[in-house]
Parts: C-alpha cells; structure tokens; sequence
C-alpha cells in the first residue's frame, strides 16, 4: 500500500539550498519509486492494460521472493520513461503494438537478478531485442516478437547474488533459437551486453549502467568510446568528486542509477536529464574527468527538483509562457527557468571550488567560469521573481537558493576578490548585457501599431508614455547560438578593461542598425557607463531597433537651405524610453515639429492594459505581460571543448532525449533525436508544503514540471 509522504521543513530548504545530502536524495527517490507505481496501476487499468498485464504480473511475482531486484527495476532508467509514453502516447495500441509492451523487458531483467524462472513475450523492433540492464540481441531479422525464457537452478530464487552466472536465457523466434552468455556482461555473437561502470573512492561506491539497451531511451553504440574508456573516465571523475564535493557525493551514490550516451555535439559536451528517469544522465562523451565530474552534478540538480515537484508546487500556472534565460539560445517556460536556475547551483558549487584549488591560466579560467554562473543565477533570479506566479512555497524556495549565491559570493573566490574580481565582474556583466540584447532582437516580436505611435510622439516632441507590451515568439526545432560574430566579441570581453564607448557604439549602430551584435555592444558600453536608459536597451533592445529605423526613414521635410536633422540617437531615444514623463532630448535628433495630429491619428499601442499597469521598463522594473499559451522546453548543460579557452558563452547544443514534450534540454545546433533531450514544462507539480503529509496521485504526477534547466545572473 502506497501512504502520503511527509516532506520535513529542514529537508525542503536543504533541498532549497542546492545540496540537500543522502536522506533527502533517498526520500525523493522513495516518492519517485511510488509515482511508478501509480503509473503502473494506471496502465494496467487504461488501454493498454491487456498488454501490461503479464509482465506486471511476473514483476509482482518477483516483488514478493526478491524485492530489491523489483525495486532496482522500477527504480532504474527505463522504468519511468516507458510508463510515461505508455500513457502519454500509444498510437500502435490499435494495433496490438501499444508501448505497454514494453514492460516485459523490463520484467527479464528483474527475474533475472531474482534467478525466477519466467517465460515472456518482448517486443523485436529492426531486428533488435532490447533487454535495458541486460544488453540487445541483435540480427533477429523480421520477426515482431520474441519469447524470452529465464530458467534458474533449483534453490536460487530470491537468494542475493545467486542470479549472477547462474540464469541461463533462452530467446525463441519463428527463426530459430539464441542462448545468451551466462554471464550477460560478457559479449556474445549478436550478443551486446550493457556494461556496468564501477568505481570507488574512500568508501563511497558509484556503480552505474552504461545503458545503451533501453528503447525509450536516446542510447548510442559505444564503439567510439567503450566502456573500458568510460569507466576509466568514471573513476577519475568520481575521486575528484568524492575529495572535493564529498556531500554531494553522498547524494551521487545515493540517487544515480545510470548513464545514457548521446552523440557528441559538433563542439564541447551535451548533456540532458529526462524528468521522468530519476537519477540517470544522458550524456555526450566528456573527453576529461572534470567536464564528467561537472555534468553529474548539473543534471542530478535537475533530477532532484523533478522528483521534488512531484511533492509540491512551486509555481502557478500564467505569467509569461516564455523567459529570458542567459545559459540558454531560446526562450524558457517557467519550469525550464526554475531547473535551469537549480542546475547552476551544482555548477556554482564545482567552479567555486575549481577557483580556490587552480593556479595559473587554470584558476583564471574557473574564476571566469565561476563569475559567469553566478551571474547566470542572479540574473534567472530575477526574472522568475518578476515574471514567474510563485506560490508562497516557490518564493521561500528561491529565497534559500539565493542566500546559497550571496553566501558563496562571501567567500571571496572568483569575482569579488580584489581588483583583478572587479576587472572580471565587469567583464561578464558586458557579456550579459549584450547576450540579453541579441536574445531580445531575435525573439521578442515589434508591435508595429505601438511602436509607430512612439515614432509620432517622438516627432511631437512629447513624452512616450507607457510602452507597448512585451511578445517573445516560441522557438521551433533546433535552435543555434547567438553565432560567431557574438562569440568572438564576448571573448574578447575577458581581456578588455572596458567596454567601447556608448557614444562609438551608438554611432555604429547608426551606421549599420540590422547588425545584432553592434546592439551588443551598445546595449554593454551604456550599462557599463551607467547611462539613462541603459536597461531599455538591454531589455527592450528590438523596441529601440524598430522606432530607430523608422525615424531614420521618415524624416521630417526641412525648410529649403536648412541642413536635415541627423537619424535619431539611439542613446537619447532609450533614455525617453525609460522616463515615460520626459520629452525627447533634442540634443539627440529630437522632434522636428509638433505633431499633434499625427499623434492623434496613430494607431492606439499595446501596453496601457489597465490591469497590467503601463508595462514600463525602468532600472529593476521589467516589463510585464499577460499570460499566453507556450509550448514547454528545457535546459541542458555544454561544456565547452577547451577548458582553458577564453570561449564567452558557449552555444549549446540540443541533447536528443526520450521525450520532447517533457524535460529540459539543451536547445542548440541538434543531432537527430528526440529533444527532450529533455524539456522543463510549464504545468505545475503536485500540492503540497513542508511539514504536511503530501499524497502523489497520478494526477499531480502527471502534470508536474519536467527535468531540466539552467539559469543566469
């Protein structure tokens, strides 16, 4: 029987706080272990039920004579993921092909590691036969279906450890019959096992599949990098973690249950969680221990605050549907914003301690690296205090997660320290500010009627009033970085002692003002120089862009041997932006006369909604928008290829996943696959508050926030 969870106050804000430790990790998976539960119920009561039933039935067989091999089935990285797409989207269930078939895979393998003797039809799918924990029997032809037969000696069923060599599987086609190796983890003809990686250090024990043997699930052939490769890779990464992030170790050893190889990006690593696989990583080869060691922690912060959503509700449902999130080319729904900004607490913790214990070129670059994610955070931060419906839980739950920024930021690692952090802070925060700048001119939609009735009260000479409403377009299919051109010039950011003059900037944008990264430029050297208006051009960059452009193509007529005004200067027309109560500045191509008339006869601008308020941007005072529909998206960590380059931010690249409706993954230049490389939903979690006894019904399960994020400052 399946009892409500009691989640403490003390574990939600050390959960809160980015680490959380062992028991936290262990009451999560607990919750997530009876969240399958319930979906298994569901499938067997739904459509599909007919097709779950016998491999339901020998899981409960097994349940009752070993039930750590039962658990470590429904707890591992197929388990959930098969559940979800087996109630999310059957379309072959009429068929008689239906998803819920699956499950008998998963049924071998837990009669194998309980030595039960079991018969069961599983699913051939291109001639492949996909055991997950076990391997694949490759070559089977044609056939649809295959009986799987687990015979066991006498006396072994359910005894610890006596399946191990002991289980001889048999697999029956109309073609024939194949007899896998006593040992699965040994290769066979047409026999490909799924290694099992293994390291430990000091006591603490990581014992991992390299799963490329789930069908739900993105996995690759490790030929480029077998598991001898990995498993070196492991162990390494595993004594860097367990000597110098130890708590989170603990949590590691506790919560991981497996890794996913996905292809490798054409630069740096992809990385991806899937909400629904509690604990496994998806992963691209890192190439070094560190990038391996720094992408466990990123995406365990995401499996952790999926599992915690289960249990309680951080947000509501309106609000922006799409956010500016600075790890990320696209735009994010509230949940990828808030697993982005979680995420990062695991990078935080990693290049905190990189910068503290590096010297040389190497502790520069993870003080940058350091500085960046901070920023990231804050910056994430802000903009789900502003634009994301936080329930009382989800602001206490931001609250704690930014007293763990400002207490890391006291201990003077990184930006903060001395001169040389005041050169680097600065340096990232001109990055920022152009990164925001070109995310604005990419994705945020002109309002054409409000922009020209700016363009009319400018010409008028009158102030601007309320500004029109914010629209930030959703993205489809893959999604690239902000490009090279960006690229080079934010690395050039980490050697520079200032950034070019606003007034150079400006003049520039001028001259060329469908140039994205001259909008950098500007958008950094004003809020570098502390300009007025300086957050309009951050924050409103397409705005600026679009009533710029139409002043400078419709200039007033002159009085003949008069010279003709100047184009309007950006500087001046962001600084009227940000005072809704000033008139235009002259000195900066003001009105050429008063245009009442034409004032009046523009068409009326969106903005002035009267339960939003005027939508004004100002210094800490975003604009605000009416809730529309958006599709979720997620997160994913890239880590670039060269550890010590001086790379500004990094494209990401999109980590193909089981389910692109679901989890948070990276978005970026793709490899095929499904993008969930995980995606972070908009839907809420289930109900409930520290302290209280909170039931997962199937209801709020199904509709919790998925996996993955990241965030900025």
């Amino acid at each position: 029987m399946i009892g409500p969870y009691v989640l403490p106050d003390d574990v939600f804000d050390a959960l809160a706080a980015g680490a959380g430790g062992r028991p936290a990790v262990l009451l999560l998976l607990r919750a997530r272990r009876s969240r399958n539960l319930l979906l298994l119920r569901r499938a067997l009561d739904g459509p599909c039920g007919r097709a779950v039933e016998p491999a339901a039935d020998l899981l409960a067989g097994v349940e009752r004579v070993a039930p750590r091999a039962a658990r470590s089935v429904i707890d591992g990285p197929a388990f959930g993921t098969w559940a979800a797409r087996t109630l999310r989207d059957c379309p072959a269930h009429p068929r008689g092909e239906c998803a819920g078939r699956d499950l008998a895979a998963l049924a071998v393998l837990a009669a194998v590691r309980a030595a039960r003797p079991a018969r069961v039809t599983v699913p051939v799918r291109e001639g492949r036969l996909r055991l997950p924990g076990l391997g694949t029997v490759t070559g089977l032809g044609e056939t649809p279906e295959a009986l799987v037969v687990v015979e066991a000696p006498a006396g072994a069923e359910g005894v610890p450890g006596a399946s191990v060599g002991s289980c001889r599987v048999r697999v029956l086609t109309a073609a024939g019959e194949r007899v896998l190796p006593r040992d699965p983890s040994r290769p066979g003809h047409g026999w490909q096992p799924v290694a099992v990686l293994d390291a430990r250090h000091r006591g603490l024990t990581l014992r991992l599949p390299l799963e490329t043997a789930a069908p739900e699930l993105p996995a690759l052939e490790t030929a480029s990098a077998g598991p001898a490769a990995w498993q070196d890779l492991l162990r390494q990464a595993w004594e860097l973690l367990v000597d110098n992030h130890p708590r989170r170790a603990e949590e590691l050893s506790a919560g991981l249950n497996g890794i996913v190889p996905l292809p490798a990006p054409a630069r740096g690593v992809a990385s991806a969680t899937s909400r629904h696989a509690f604990g496994t990583v998806l992963t691209s080869w890192p190439a070094d221990p560190e990038r391996l060691a720094l992408t466990l922690l990123h995406e365990f912060q995401h499996s952790k605050l999926s599992a915690l959503t289960d249990l309680v509700t951080l947000y509501e449902p309106g609000g922006r549907p799409r956010l500016y999130a600075p790890w990320r080319p696209d735009p994010r729904p509230p949940g990828g914003l808030l697993q982005g900004i979680y995420a990062h607490l695991g990078d935080l913790a990693f290049w905190q301690e990189r910068s503290g214990s590096r010297h040389g070129p190497a502790q520069a670059d993870a003080a940058w690296r350091l500085a960046q994610t901070r920023a990231h955070v804050e910056r994430g931060l802000t903009e789900a205090a502003s634009h994301v419906r936080l329930t009382a839980l989800g602001t206490r739950f931001l609250e704690r997660l930014a007293r763990t920024v400002r207490d890391g930021d006291r201990g003077g690692t990184g930006a903060g320290d001395g001169s040389g952090g005041e050169r680097l802070a600065r340096a990232v925060a001109r990055v920022q500010a152009g990164d925001e700048a070109v995310w604005r001119l990419r994705w945020a939609a002109v309002d054409d009627a409000g922009t020209e009735r700016l363009a009319a009260l400018w010409r008028a000479g009158r102030p601007a009033g309320p500004l029109p409403a914010e629209d930030v377009r959703a993205a489809t299919g893959a999604v690239a970085g902000p490009g090279p051109e960006f690229g080079r010039w934010a690395a050039r950011q980490r050697g520079a002692e200032r950034a070019r003059p606003a007034r150079e900037a400006a003049d520039a944008v001028l001259a060329a003002p469908d140039r994205a990264q001259g909008w950098a430029e500007l958008a950094a050297a004003a809020a570098e120089e502390d300009r007025p208006g300086a957050d309009v051009l951050r924050a409103r960059t397409e705005l600026v862009r679009d009533l710029c452009v139409r002043l400078t193509a419709r200039q007033p007529a002159t009085p003949p041997g008069t010279a003709p005004p100047g184009p309007p200067d950006p500087l001046a027309l962001a600084a009227w932006l940000a005072d809704p109560a000033a008139g235009p500045d002259p000195s900066g191509g003001g009105p050429a006369a008063d245009e009442e008339e034409a004032v009046q006869g523009a068409p009326q601008a969106r903005g002035a909604h009267p339960a939003r308020g005027p939508g004004r941007v100002g210094r800490g005072e975003p604009p605000e928008v009416g809730p529309a529909p958006g599709p979720p998206s997620g997160d994913g960590l890239v880590v670039p290829a060269e550890s010590g380059s001086a790379e500004a931010p990094m494209e990401p690249a999109r980590s193909p996943g089981p389910d692109p409706a679901a989890d948070e993954g990276p978005a970026a230049p793709a490899p095929s696959g499904a993008g969930e490389g995980p995606t972070a939903g908009a839907e809420r979690g289930g109900g409930g508050a520290p302290g209280q006894k909170t039931g997962v019904s199937m209801s709020q399960n199904a509709r919790s926030p998925l996996a993955k994020t990241s965030a900025t400052g």
